[in-house]
């Protein structure tokens, strides 16, 4: 009832919308390739580049170094497959309906990222890219839904939300569509695969989505990586430390592969993750950490939705650059087109913009890409403007309670100056009602521009809006 209801009100607002692929071609040949290195479930403070000491990650450090670390990284939703359908389209994925992941029972296989929405996959590829996906899906199972359908030349992982890392548990690994037997530890085999794609794309333009399932659930390490941390006394964390240092392991392989093929020049590469650390009961805990964020996956907090972000291009960004303005995952499609030769058509909503400019400046008071970020998930919201966020959040943070995922109770809305404050420990509501009542009226300007959910968290029925 609610699909049919959501689609006769919608049609025409979506038709206006619609990624009319009408672009423009940039004069110069020199189309750069896209690598886009997607980690699962990463705490804010487990990476060296982010301050992180029981856990080395010399390649994906080098990457921060050679680039730009943004300190102020987001992404547009606290959960798995929102992010992921935010960061394809560029657009806020509370626009589509997508604003939980499509599983449970009540959703295999029936929901997914709506087929009405154009991703930037595909509209790379009509630029005459070779595009290719190494890893986790999770924007629904359903033929229709399929990463070939949505753009992807090329496929090698799995579908669903989470999947097992040893041959025995691996049972749902595709090539294209057809199951094979993987017998490689599961991270270890995408940078293999991803090594082949580049190698077999070298003389073109490619696009390359590497969406590691590390380091979310289930806890699964090599003997030989779990060896490196036996300091660590805590079992998930040393577990965890395992996973990610395969996660960097394999980073180490794709970018050794561009700089023996001399492509290191013309290749922009993002690394992000799709959320924060799932750090609170009512997640799958994972041993990860947010410090110095408050909060984890499944929340509004900054560690739930603050997250490693790093962009590279040798000779276009400059090395080593630290960027403390806010940027999103939102932003990576127009960067990405911009880079490739692509104009979006000025008909679509597009909410990402294009960080080159920023990330190349030298002016340190130039303005940010974003004067204002938003977020909804459930009955949990945040905005963020300048320095300040208001937000509501999942009350079980406050008083200790088994977290409820998505269906929660939350907060009343909170005031930080994250500037000052980036655990967000001292509301400043009180104190600043006027700044309350501003950001109170935007967000909910920003929010009658959105759709209500397709489907509820438990990919089923829907909640309303808010």
């Amino acid at each position: 009832m609610l699909r049919s209801r959501f689609a006769g009100q919608m049609a025409p607002w979506l038709l206006g919308l619609a990624f009319t692929a009408t672009f423009s071609r940039a004069a110069s040949a020199d189309r750069p390739n896209i690598v886009v290195l997607l980690a699962d479930d990463m705490g804010y403070a487990d990476v060296g580049f982010q301050g992180a000491k029981d856990i080395p990650t010399p390649h994906l450090d080098g990457l921060a170094r050679g680039g730009v670390r943004c300190t102020n990284g987001y992404v547009s939703g606290p959960y798995c497959s929102p992010s992921r359908a935010g960061f394809l389209t560029g657009r806020y994925q509370q626009r589509f309906g997508h604003e939980f992941n499509p599983g449970g029972e009540a959703g295999l296989g029936k929901v997914g990222l709506p087929t009405s929405e154009t991703t930037l996959v595909e509209a790379i590829r009509s630029n005459g890219y070779r595009t290719g996906l190494v890893g986790k899906w999770h924007l629904g199972s359903a033929p229709q839904f399929h990463p070939q359908k949505r753009g992807f030349d090329e496929f090698f992982g799995f579908l669903g939300g989470a999947h097992g890392y040893f041959a025995a548990n691996a049972r749902n690994i595709l090539r294209g569509t057809e199951v094979v037997t993987e017998p490689t530890y599961l991270t270890d085999a995408f940078g293999r695969e991803a090594v082949a794609f580049i190698d077999r794309n070298k003389a073109r333009p490619f696009f390359l989505e590497v969406a590691f399932n590390a380091v979310h659930t289930p806890m699964d390490a090599t003997d030989e990586r779990l060896s490196r941390f036996s300091a660590i006394r805590d079992k998930t964390r040393r577990t965890y430390a395992a996973m990610l240092s395969a996660m960097d392991d394999a980073v180490g392989l794709i970018l050794t592969k561009l700089r023996d093929l001399g492509l290191e020049e013309n290749t922009l590469i993002f690394f992000f993750s799709d959320n924060g650390g799932p750090t609170m009961l009512g997640t799958t805990i994972n041993g990860s950490d947010n410090a110095p964020l408050r909060g984890s996956k499944r929340t509004t907090l900054e560690g739930g939705i603050r997250v490693p972000f790093v962009a590279s291009w040798k000779g276009k960004l400059p090395a080593g650059r630290v960027y403390d303005k806010p940027v999103i995952q939102l932003d990576i499609l127009a960067t990405a087109l911009a880079a490739s030769g692509r104009a979006i058509d000025g008909t679509r909503k597009v909410d990402g913009v294009n960080l080159m400019p920023f990330l190349a400046s030298t002016d340190a008071d130039a303005k940010g890409p974003h004067e204002t970020l938003y977020w909804r998930f459930g009955s949990q919201d945040a905005i963020r403007r300048g320095d300040w966020k208001l937000v509501r959040y999942d009350a079980a943070v406050d008083d200790g309670s088994r977290s409820r995922g998505v269906n929660v109770s939350a907060t009343s809305r909170r005031l930080y100056n994250l500037a000052q404050d980036p655990g967000e420990s001292h509301d400043l509501a009180a104190e600043h009602p006027e700044k309350v009542r501003e950001l109170l009226a935007a967000w909910k300007e920003w929010n009658r521009e959105l759709v209500p959910p397709l489907w509820g968290p438990d990919g089923g029925g829907a909640e309303p809006s808010r």
